[in-house]
């Protein structure tokens, strides 16, 4: 009998390992956690001869209990119940393996499942799915068909070993999933960098009119644009989102596609921007707007009509280098719908005329020193003599390469238009 005995538990201890070897490698080599767990539940039902075998998951806020995965004759997919109640709750507050023999003897049991699904349930045996302090749900065989109809200690460990194991290849597809999802958006952004990029005019070799544009993430909030007229005479803006991201994104490119479109045929740089205004203050959300500074440049006058709607003070330089800014301004774009914009001439006359954002003025020169306007005239003075096509890149290089160097970043996008008459200062 003895041996009989030993024969028997050394049977059982190789169908254990047979069966955690198969669920070990399931996991390891799955593609399809979900299916490898109703795979896995239907190994674990017939290994303990159980009437049936449920996995339980917390939902996102951990209120609920729900059955992702069930193998019975009475399935329960689907079905939810407060995460404290009953014998699972309790698996979950104590964080152990729960044994019940006799669910009548249970003041913990619940009886909302049984009456939804029509089982009827005698033993329990239910085991938590967690990692280190964090539980995902509850793993839970019932009523136990062979022999004196009850789990044993050996139908609990082994229980417990998988248990601990599914819930490590629901961590790591989760984790998969995550990094799957972070993959796709990284594309998407560089996709989104792609069709901002496009939207920038080509660089030039004959306009007299420059910019360059730096995001301080994947896609930027602000833009710059120009086109030639059929006059010969240049339109040109540039502008800058309130809000970073993809929202931001998604505005800026709204507002330069506005005015490419409608510059082409509205000639009065106001008339133009209060209709872009208007558009904004109808459709755009979440609070957002731009401030954009819009003009014509005549080459043949070389004078520009321009309207500022709220954006940083453009800096012009004369040819003795003296800097004045051009401080005549009215609200965003996107704020009132009736908002006037005042439009404002000035003769450049061999000089040179710099509209930036105020990511210009933010860049750090130094630890805890902003370049500030003072600092950007003070650059723009150092770099006048750099030929005007590589002006814009020479000074954007130079003002950021501190944050870039200490910290690997910036702070907010850098864009710059220049509109000088002359390819050299």
């Amino acid at each position: 009998m003895e041996l009989k005995n030993l024969q028997d538990e050394s049977d059982k201890s190789c169908e254990q390992l047979e069966l955690l070897t198969t669920v070990l490698q399931e996991f390891s080599t799955t593609l399809d956690i979900d299916a490898t767990l109703q795979h896995v539940t239907s190994l674990v039902k017939k290994y303990l001869d159980a009437e049936g075998v449920s996995l339980f998951m917390l939902d996102d806020g951990e209120q609920e209990l729900i059955c992702k995965v069930c193998s019975s004759d009475k399935d329960i997919t689907g079905s939810r119940f407060e995460a404290s109640k009953g014998i699972a709750g309790r698996t979950l507050r104590l964080g152990k393996t729960q044994l019940v023999t006799d669910i009548s003897n249970d003041p913990d049991f619940y009886q909302g499942v049984d009456d939804e699904s029509g089982a009827v349930t005698h033993s329990v045996l239910c085991t938590p799915l967690s990692l280190k302090d964090r539980n995902l749900g509850v793993l839970e065989a019932i009523n136990k068909k062979s022999d004196n109809g009850l789990f044993d200690e050996h139908d609990k460990n082994l229980f417990t070993i998988l248990a601990n194991t599914a819930a490590m290849a629901i961590h790591n597809a989760r984790m998969a999933e995550d990094l799957v999802f972070q993959e796709r958006v990284r594309r998407e952004l560089e996709l989104a960098r792609e069709i901002q990029a496009a939207l920038l005019p080509d660089g030039n070799d004959v306009l007299p009119v420059y910019g360059v544009n730096i995001p301080a993430r994947m896609v930027s909030g602000d833009f710059y644009d120009y086109f030639t007229l059929d006059d010969g005479r240049i339109y040109f803006s540039i502008g800058d989102v309130a809000g970073k991201g993809i929202n931001a994104a998604l505005l800026m490119a709204k507002t330069t596609s506005l005015f490419r479109c409608l510059g082409k045929q509205i000639r009065k740089p106001a008339t133009l921007l209060s209709i872009i205004n208007q558009e904004l203050c109808a459709n755009s959300a979440r609070g957002l707007f731009v401030t954009m500074v819009a003009g014509i440049y005549d080459p043949i006058g070389d004078t520009v009509m321009m309207v500022n709607a709220g954006h940083q003070d453009p800096v012009f330089a004369d040819l003795s280098g003296e800097m004045q800014d051009q401080k005549t301004g009215s609200v965003p774009l996107g704020i009132m719908p009736d908002a006037v914009f005042e439009e404002y001439s000035l003769e450049l006359q061999g000089g040179d005329l710099y509209i930036f954002t105020d990511g210009l003025t933010e860049c750090w020169f130094e630890r805890q020193q902003q370049l500030g306007e003072e600092g950007v005239k003070a650059v723009i003075k150092q770099f006048s003599h750099v030929p005007a096509g590589d002006r814009l890149q020479a000074i954007i290089e130079y003002v950021t390469q501190w944050k870039r160097e200490n910290t690997g970043y910036l702070y907010d996008d850098v864009t710059m238009l220049l509109i000088a008459k002359s390819p050299a200062a």
